[in-house]
């Protein structure tokens, strides 16, 4: 037995050594551990100790802490102020639009972290969001110039995961974005051939630019290169990642014929 796990003492085999697969039973210090190595790291994405055996028990981390909170309020922040600084540079002289606007991208962006925790935690991993530096200094300095980033922070995922759980996991983000974008369109649409009123038209445009913003998340996170989640998709299965790439690019060019053409 080549392997010695570092928190119960006993020797296992190359496919046994993790303690999730030898039931440990000091495996909650291992999780405590992951999860502080998690906190200290950097990057946009997700942090996995792949395996591809299946776990022998597959715990469920359903937490939120004190710092994620802290951490998500003042992504939140940033977000909103991305918001207003959008409308602030498109001249829109309407203090309603820019709030509608601000809110939308904010739950677009909630959402979509969110669902990566959820799916994670739902597979036994650990996920907290957490601020990342350089996309925070990133997101705050766009707030002031023409060109916008949306980085703040990402989903920290750490624990094992199969192939099938890394898909769901790296699925769930984008998928919000394509559902976002179909219903911010789908309102935009049908409020504009069922009403004349300027006023009204004002907010079937934030609609629009809505989801255009959500089309283009999901385009731009399906890439499949680096650290996107596209290239994890597209790692594990291409007909999967094709199948959800290409009714995002219709959402994508659908928006851009809506707000341009």
């Amino acid at each position: 037995m080549p392997y010695t796990c570092p928190y119960c003492g006993g020797q296992f085999c190359g496919q046994h050594h993790l303690p999730e697969n030898h039931t440990c039973p000091q495996i909650n210090n291992a999780y405590t551990k992951r999860q502080y190595t998690t906190q200290q790291g950097s990057g946009y994405n997700y942090s996995y100790n792949f395996n591809q055996h299946q776990t022998t028990k597959n715990r469920k981390h359903n937490s939120t802490s004190q710092k994620e909170i802290k951490h998500l309020l003042i992504a939140a922040l940033l977000v909103i102020g991305i918001g207003f600084s959008i409308g602030f540079y498109n001249n829109w002289n309407h203090v309603g639009m820019m709030t509608v606007f601000s809110v939308c991208m904010l739950a677009s962006f909630l959402v979509h972290e969110l669902a990566h925790k959820i799916t994670a935690q739902k597979h036994g991993l650990w996920a907290e969001f957490r601020l990342t530096v350089w996309g925070t200094i990133l997101t705050v300095i766009s707030i002031f110039l023409p060109l916008k980033v949306i980085a703040p922070g990402a989903m920290m995922i750490s624990g094992t995961a199969t192939k099938k759980s890394i898909l769901k996991i790296s699925i769930a983000g984008p998928i919000t974005n394509i559902i976002f974008a179909t219903i911010f369109f789908t309102l935009s649409i049908s409020l504009q051939s069922i009403t004349t009123s300027t006023n009204a038209l004002v907010y079937i445009f934030v609609l629009a630019i809505v989801g255009f913003i959500n089309a283009f998340i999901a385009v731009f996170n399906l890439i499949p290169i680096g650290v996107f989640d596209g290239f994890k998709i597209f790692s594990v299965n291409k007909k999967t990642w094709a199948a959800i790439f290409i009714p995002s690019l219709i959402l994508f060019l659908i928006g851009v014929l809506m707000l341009y053409g």
